[in-house]
């Protein structure tokens, strides 16, 4: 969907629309879950600080995350997937990939249905989505993207290798700021310059990562979409530029990164009992401290405690702290304690077909 939590929020509330907002966030020390296409002109994103959100857009209007209604919207989304195909696999609320090879009400195109689609959430729920259609999962997730607001964007078998080989390498999956920056120091900036790398380079520079880079700088992704794809845990991680010694900046740390993973869950339609806390050195040494308890965590609040108590056990801590991290595991699927609620409802139209699938162009 098009900035999903937002655009609900501005369809639910006229005083909202073309405004900037953020939903979540609105604490001192708060993560923004969502930000509107006017909010993103000035560079707010999600999983960005509130109090960065706010200097990078002072009319910044923080709205309180209703995820209940979210899950609502995106089962009456998931129910519009249905009409076409079964076979969905849900990435979070906000995203899908639907495999249309059998489409149920024999359209015979890809591209139509993905146009039907998102005529019709626009039409019964009054919102946008973005899709991509393409030949694999991994084209089509990057192909969403490209005619974002409200377009969607066709690369045919014979364009894959054209299309992955135009794209900045922090497009691949996996290529974070790290991975990026030792890239650039090899001369790889686009998908083409990874594609002239043999295989053995790329196993000498990126390890395990080396098979998905080469595989996928030739537009190849085997992965089928899998309807019953179940996520085990939800984390989030933050480097900071400075390292933290001090325990209320450590405190701070804990508690932005805990809303950040609870944001996260809430996102994927889920609940865990085990909460992870990680910690990383300046000397790149690290522990991680877990907490399991006998029931579900059942608020943002329970979780941050939970944490907060685990780096309280470690205090003092004898190094510099250079990353903070949470994870939040022993995960319940939503949709599966109310099964035919439909919970957790996916809502975007990325639409992947094999190569095999007649399309109408």
């Amino acid at each position: 969907m098009d900035a999903f939590y937002a655009s609900v929020e501005q369809r639910d509330n006229p005083e909202l629309r073309g405004k900037p907002i953020a939903v979540g966030g609105a604490r001192l020390r708060g993560v923004v879950a969502a930000a509107s296409y006017e909010a993103r002109k000035f560079g707010v994103k999600s999983a960005m600080p509130s109090v960065t959100a706010q200097r990078l857009c002072p009319d910044l209007i923080f709205v309180k995350a209703r995820f209940d209604v979210y899950r609502s919207v995106s089962a009456q989304i998931r129910e519009i997937f249905s009409r076409y195909t079964d076979v969905i696999e849900p990435l979070s609320l906000d995203e899908a990939y639907l495999d249309v090879t059998q489409d149920k009400r024999g359209v015979g195109s890809a591209v139509k249905i993905a146009h039907m689609i998102r005529k019709s959430i626009y039409e019964e729920l009054n919102l946008t989505a973005s899709a991509g259609i393409s030949y694999n999962k991994f084209i089509a997730k990057i192909a969403s993207d490209q005619n974002k607001p409200n377009g969607q964007c066709v690369v045919l078998p014979d364009e894959g290798e054209a299309f992955v080989g135009q794209l900045p390498v922090r497009r691949f999956y996996g290529v974070g700021p790290k991975t990026a920056e030792k890239m650039a120091r090899l001369n790889l900036q686009t998908g083409a310059d990874i594609r002239a790398c043999s295989l053995a380079f790329l196993a000498e520079n990126f390890g395990s990562s080396a098979d998905y880079l080469y595989k996928a700088s030739r537009g190849v992704d085997h992965r089928p979409v899998r309807p019953n794809r179940i996520r085990k845990s939800v984390g989030a991680e933050r480097t900071y530029p400075e390292d933290l010694s001090q325990l209320e900046s450590l405190r701070e740390a804990v508690v932005s990164i805990a809303e950040e993973v609870w944001v996260r869950s809430q996102k994927n339609g889920c609940q865990g009992k085990t909460a992870t806390l990680k910690i990383k050195f300046n000397d790149f040494q690290q522990i991680t401290r877990a907490m399991s308890l006998d029931h579900l965590f059942g608020s943002e609040a329970e979780l941050r405690e939970v944490l907060l108590g685990l780096l309280q056990k470690e205090w003092p801590l004898r190094r510099p702290v250079r990353l903070v991290g949470a994870q939040l595991s022993g995960l319940v699927h939503q949709a599966r304690q109310v099964a035919a609620s439909g919970a957790d409802a996916v809502s975007d139209a990325l639409v992947a077909h094999p190569t095999q699938y007649p399309l109408g162009f």
